[in-house]
């Protein structure tokens, strides 16, 4: 089974990606992946430098991504094009490595960690989504917290991603992480089972998982 995890930025996310690798699970970074397609060298870089100038790229020939957050949080246009650019490429390269970890036994469950699942289309990909929520207001005292921003530059970037309301309404598998970070693992280990079932029961995207019935994943 292939399952797309996905969340709002501060949502906690890749806290419970970090837990799912604790528990075995093989997860496939796309953030990982998205810095290796634009590594010095790459046809990815090279469009990059083709689409948004040489200003974009450090003295030492890797990307300088903090100047391009810059812009393309500032610029949806922009956005889209990096996204052009960056997201077939790693899209290509998680399908590839969740095949080829899945086909070796039905019984595996590969987890695709994608922020912008739903927007760039990478949802098409997963037999089961997975969306880690908070809602606006908690992102938003996260993200000021966390990266030391001021309230209109967390609005910003969580305007940037598709509202989590949307997303709430896409996924299959919902976790509550409203609560206190210490609940993060339990939560992954409510998750994790979730996910053994569903991959015993034979979730597949036309299969035997019940898409009309959402689960929602929670810890007191």
């Amino acid at each position: 089974m292939i399952v797309g995890l996905t969340g709002g930025i501060a949502s906690g996310k890749s806290s419970i990606s970090s837990q799912l690798v604790r528990m075995d699970f093989l997860v496939i970074d796309a953030d990982v992946l998205a810095r290796e397609v634009v590594q010095p060298g790459t046809d990815g870089l090279q469009e990059v430098i083709a689409t948004f100038g040489e200003q974009y790229v450090g003295i030492d020939g890797t990307l300088d991504r903090e100047r391009l957050a810059m812009l393309i949080f500032s610029d949806p246009e922009a956005r889209a094009r990096l996204n052009g650019i960056i997201h077939p490429r790693v899209r290509e390269a998680m399908r590839e490595k969740a095949e080829e970890y899945t086909k070796m036994d039905a019984r595996r469950v590969a987890v695709l960690d994608v922020p912008l699942l739903f927007e760039v289309g990478t949802h098409t990909l997963v037999d089961v989504t997975v969306l880690v929520y908070a809602p606006v207001a908690l992102q938003l005292t996260r993200l000021m917290k966390r990266n030391g921003l001021d309230e209109h530059a967390a609005r910003q970037r969580i305007g940037a991603q598709m509202d989590i309301e949307e997303k709430r309404r896409m996924a299959d598998v919902i976790v509550e992480n409203v609560g206190k970070e210490d609940n993060v693992p339990r939560l992954a280990e409510a998750l994790g089972d979730v996910l053994r079932t569903m991959a015993a029961d034979g979730a597949r995207v036309g299969g035997s998982f019940d898409r009309s019935h959402v689960v929602k994943v929670t810890v007191r």
